[in-house]
């Protein structure tokens, strides 16, 4: 073999090796809970409480911020009340196209943004564990910073986070990225010496 293509077969293998290593999922868990764990804003669900703005192109007076009620509803003029709960932003959207366009608009073009969504929780080893307000964006190492910063006794290495759509708890690896979602609550565990 040519020694240029073993130097190139050399760099492939080490740039397979370094994006193994950046794997920053969950390391235990069903395969759904991966995917989850990696999905962001982008696979919220809306729920009760959120604020989202919708917009509809050339019609100011439909656009604005709209708040999920308790039962999963926002109220818009001309169409009333539209149920939203577990909906995501797209989804949303795409269902008040099909409200306006039922005998009120021609073509209406809509989106649909998350402008404050369910507070978190964070619990365990930090120093204010509580309730905080969600910002889009949001890390858990930023949420932990919120909560006055680890104790001297936390896991720094692996958390548990249990998502507002989901029963159970996960365990995840903390890393820089690490995401949170609006009604997640976060737990830090102590470690073990």
């Amino acid at each position: 073999m040519n020694p240029v293509k073993k130097l190139v077969l050399a760099l492939v293998g080490i740039g397979a090796m370094a994006l193994a290593a950046c794997s920053t999922g969950p390391e235990q868990g069903d395969p759904q809970e991966l995917t989850q764990a990696g999905m962001g804003i982008a696979g919220y669900k809306l729920g009760s409480g959120d604020e989202i703005k919708v917009t509809v192109y050339g019609e100011p007076e439909l656009s604005g911020p709209f708040v999920v009620d308790g039962q999963g509803s926002i109220s818009m003029s001309l169409i009333g009340q539209v149920e939203v709960v577990n909906l995501s932003l797209a989804e949303a959207s795409r269902l008040l196209e099909t409200k306006l366009m039922d005998g009120w608009l021609k073509e209406p073009k809509v989106s649909a943004e998350l402008v404050k969504g369910r507070p978190y929780y964070i619990l365990g080893e930090v120093n204010r564990p509580g309730e905080y307000p969600f910002v889009s964006g949001l890390t858990v190492m930023n949420a932990i910073a919120s909560a006055g910063d680890f104790t001297y006794r936390a896991d720094r290495g692996r958390i548990l986070i249990k998502s507002a759509d989901s029963p159970n708890e996960r365990e995840v690896v903390l890393t820089p990225t690490t995401t949170v979602r609006p009604g997640d609550t976060i737990r830090i565990r102590e470690r073990f010496f």
